[in-house]
């Protein structure tokens, strides 16, 4: 059959979406106060920057590696690391602040560049370069602009599926809207261990 043709060609075929979420459910069931607290901090942290008036575009040389920070602190609670000091995690990226925010703030110009071009196109790429952040982290050798080169490498033929995978989070967020805000305390963190557990699975076959 076709289907067995194509399993042939690709014997390690990534799993499935539902299956990606599935394991970032398992690993959270049990284990939701320290993901929740460090979501709120961040939260907090963000919307307190957003919220002061003068300091316009210097804001995002906070926001930016933050957010990087963030995400590899769901890569570490994904592999069973640092579960019990979740809410400071997102800060260490500070201790190599000149590393992330260079690659973060390059990552956002190119996002920002492809965007201006059109919409479509600015998305598409913000899917290239959606593994980054965790590249930016597990290759210290490399520079900025490799960081997202490799991103971009590895997202070939998986934009889609990235894609696919946070539109499942639509119906949740939904939801999460009907309580004025409060559950995406808790979805956020289902994003990220299932977004960080993609990484894996993608570089578990590369």
């Amino acid at each position: 059959s076709m289907e067995e043709m194509i399993n042939s060609v690709n014997p390690s075929a990534m799993p499935e979406n539902c299956d990606i979420c599935a394991a970032a459910r398992g690993e959270l069931k049990g284990n939701w106060t320290q993901p929740v607290l460090c979501t709120l901090v961040y939260t907090i942290v963000i919307g307190g920057i957003g919220a002061i008036p003068v300091v316009g575009y210097l804001s995002l040389l906070v926001p930016l590696p933050l957010a990087f920070g963030f995400s590899l602190t769901f890569l570490d609670f994904m592999r069973g690391e640092n579960r019990n000091e979740m809410v400071g995690q997102p800060f260490q990226v500070f201790k190599e602040y000149g590393r992330y925010l260079g690659t973060s703030l390059l990552q956002a110009l190119f996002i920002f560049l492809w965007t201006l071009l059109l919409i479509v196109p600015g998305i598409i790429m913000s899917y290239a370069y959606a593994m980054t952040p965790y590249l930016c982290r597990e290759n210290p050798e490399l520079s900025a602009s490799e960081c997202i080169a490799k991103s971009k490498e590895m997202m070939k033929g998986y934009k889609m599926k990235l894609f696919l995978l946070d539109l499942s989070f639509i119906g949740w967020a939904l939801l999460c809207i009907l309580t004025v805000g409060i559950g995406f305390l808790w979805l956020q963190p289902y994003i990220s261990c299932s977004r960080a557990k993609f990484y894996e699975e993608l570089k578990a076959r590369q």
